[in-house]
């Protein structure tokens, strides 16, 4: 049933450590060839590349979506080899992943890290997808809502209220991710109301347009299982974004699935 929302729908392509310049370059303009221009008009599409891939695949867009960086270290310049900072993504970049289960496991990522990296985005005129989720034992164990609330307070704490306006939110159960095993909607629909819940309470009405999307799993085929929930807005796509024709489905089921006026 196609409903209307005031939050307009999201889809962003997590490609992750996958492509080369060139393949990028190929891979963004099949993408944006597959997705029909009247589903452009009314879902907000992000591409997410590999850093050395931002330029490439901004030239191939060209405006007709976003791009985002997949990570950023918090600080504006110094002696950090081989981090990309804010203000280096910023002429490129309207969103940046921060908190990605994959930087969390493999690369030491903290909620507090997740705390800087969102001022400074924000500051630097990013708007930061912050990535929260619980792994299959803590959800075996009944603790998917306290570690939620843990990962979000601990990233949001002693934001400002207009930091806390331009944050996206995504739900990404670690035990979903690049298994083939997506959450179902109901259940993700239960943790996106947690999650707008705990955001009222740290930020109240300022948090209202916040968007919170689901990844881990998703498909063209199961995408309308969550965009149909009312608390999701939109989806994380991680392996249905490297291939354009999965991808472009995604984005048209967004369009039809969340009406929004435009």
């Amino acid at each position: 049933m196609n409903r209307h929302t005031m939050r307009r729908p999201l889809i962003a392509g997590n490609w992750k450590m996958n492509t080369t310049s060139r393949e990028a370059r190929t891979l963004a303009a099949n993408i944006l060839n597959d997705i029909d221009a009247e589903d452009l008009a009314r879902v907000d599409v992000v591409l997410c590349p590999p850093a050395v891939s931002l330029s490439t695949v901004h030239e191939v867009v060209a405006g007709r979506c976003s791009l985002g960086a997949q990570n950023m270290h918090w600080d504006e310049e110094g002696a950090f080899t081989g981090e990309i900072s804010a203000p280096m993504l910023s002429d490129l970049c309207r969103y940046v992943i921060v908190g990605h289960s994959d930087r969390r496991q493999y690369f030491g990522e903290t909620d507090e890290r997740v705390n800087r990296k969102i001022r400074a985005a924000v500051t630097h005129g990013l708007t930061p997808i912050v990535c929260v989720g619980e792994t299959l034992e803590q959800r075996k164990a009944g603790q998917t809502h306290d570690w939620i609330g843990l990962q979000l307070r601990g990233a949001l704490h002693d934001r400002r209220l207009e930091e806390l306006a331009a944050i996206v939110v995504s739900y990404e159960p670690v035990w979903a991710i690049g298994t083939g095993v997506p959450a179902s909607g109901r259940d993700v629909n239960t943790v996106a109301a947690l999650i707008r819940e705990i955001l009222r309470e740290i930020g109240g009405t300022v948090t209202a347009d916040v968007r919170v999307l689901y990844g881990g799993s998703v498909t063209a085929k199961n995408a309308a299982s969550f965009l149909r929930e009312p608390e999701i807005d939109g989806l994380l796509v991680g392996g249905a974004s490297l291939k354009p024709a999965e991808f472009a489905g995604i984005v048209h089921t967004a369009a039809v699935t969340k009406l929004v006026a435009v």
